[in-house]
């Protein structure tokens, strides 16, 4: 076997881990986008998956791929990426993933992956690689992502009550079962925006390590761009039941305004986040979001405890990451010469 056949066939099993990467994170993640809609009894999970999974994918038509060139040329020197540091990040991406699934604890996949683009990387090459303007930029989002949720969903809480005050319950109930479908599809929207381009940038990244694609390319191929945002919508649409109960339930209790309100001001979040090409966590975005919602009630309406330990995840899921992706790499050096 010549060694363009070697490299053809290197490069098609990395694309069909990284596509394995998307549908996991589309399942992992599938929470983020219907726990709440779900949990205030909108939608019955069957309807909210298929309802996520569709405005996961015509996200393809809406935004434009600034988070896959960050992803793909801003987080690591290009000349330092093959194939042996896209297989370590995506393992490693991989891994910490099936475990905070496993637990049901609500990670980042976005951060996972950037973990494990970084851990890898710093296996080969040392710290000297990074790009410090795009890991910083990435560093900086996991604080102001939530933060700003968290401040979205509580100040628009307030507004509602402050408009609704003299609405009885039951029409505030009515009027929000149906504005909540319209906040859960914006959610979902910047859900798939934001994420699909992640695994578009590392596929883009290979393909020009590879020299399948010129570094100099403004996008990437045309079929990384649908299968990617079909593999997160599919992989939205088997769901992670494990995670709702967590996002939905255990931080605070929702009813449907306090589901519009969390979702609302995630979904401007994300719709910020991915205008500036910053890939975010959907997660740390909707769980702030959801504190947020729960706190302007009171301050024992948030499960804090809960709350910590997702703050927990969040903390150890870039490090993790890198740790599994140095080991993935190394071990890629004998699978693949």
């Amino acid at each position: 076997m010549s060694a363009v056949e070697i490299s053809l066939w290197v490069v098609i099993l990395l694309v069909v881990i990284a596509i394995l990467f998307d549908f996991m994170n589309g399942f992992h993640d599938a929470a983020n986008s219907i726990a709440t809609v779900v949990s205030t009894g909108v939608l019955k999970p069957q309807q909210a998956v298929l309802f996520a999974a569709f405005f996961n994918f015509i996200a393809i038509f809406v935004f434009h791929l600034s988070v896959a060139a960050t992803i793909g040329k801003g987080i690591v020197q290009a000349d330092v990426i093959d194939h042996h540091v896209v297989f370590g990040a995506l393992i490693g991406a991989i891994v910490w993933n099936v475990i905070t699934w496993y637990y049901g604890i609500p990670s980042s996949s976005s951060h996972a992956l950037i973990g494990g683009i970084v851990g890898a990387t710093i296996a080969k090459a040392g710290v000297g690689a990074l790009v410090s303007a795009g890991i910083w930029k990435t560093v900086l989002f996991i604080f102001v992502s939530p933060l700003l949720g968290y401040l979205l969903g509580s100040l628009m809480m307030v507004i509602v009550a402050w408009l609704f005050r003299r609405t009885t319950p039951g029409a505030v109930d009515k009027w929000f079962r149906r504005l909540q479908l319209a906040s859960a599809g914006a959610y979902s929207l910047g859900h798939g925006g934001n994420d699909a381009q992640k695994t578009i940038g590392i596929i883009w990244m290979l393909l020009i390590a590879s020299g399948h694609v010129a570094a100099t390319a403004s996008a990437p191929p045309l079929w990384v761009i649908v299968i990617c945002y079909s593999a997160i919508a599919l992989g939205t649409m088997f769901g992670g039941w494990r995670i709702v109960k967590t996002m939905g339930q255990k931080i605070t209790k929702l009813k449907p305004v306090g589901g519009f309100c969390a979702e609302s001001g995630g979904a401007f979040t994300l719709f910020f986040a991915t205008h500036l090409g910053i890939p975010v966590s959907t997660t740390h975005t909707i769980t702030g979001a959801i504190i947020g919602v729960g706190s302007t009630q009171r301050a024992s309406a948030v499960r804090w405890g809960v709350a910590g330990n997702i703050v927990w995840a969040w903390i150890l899921t870039i490090p993790a990451a890198a740790c599994v992706a140095a080991i993935s790499y190394w071990v890629s050096l004998h699978l693949f010469v």
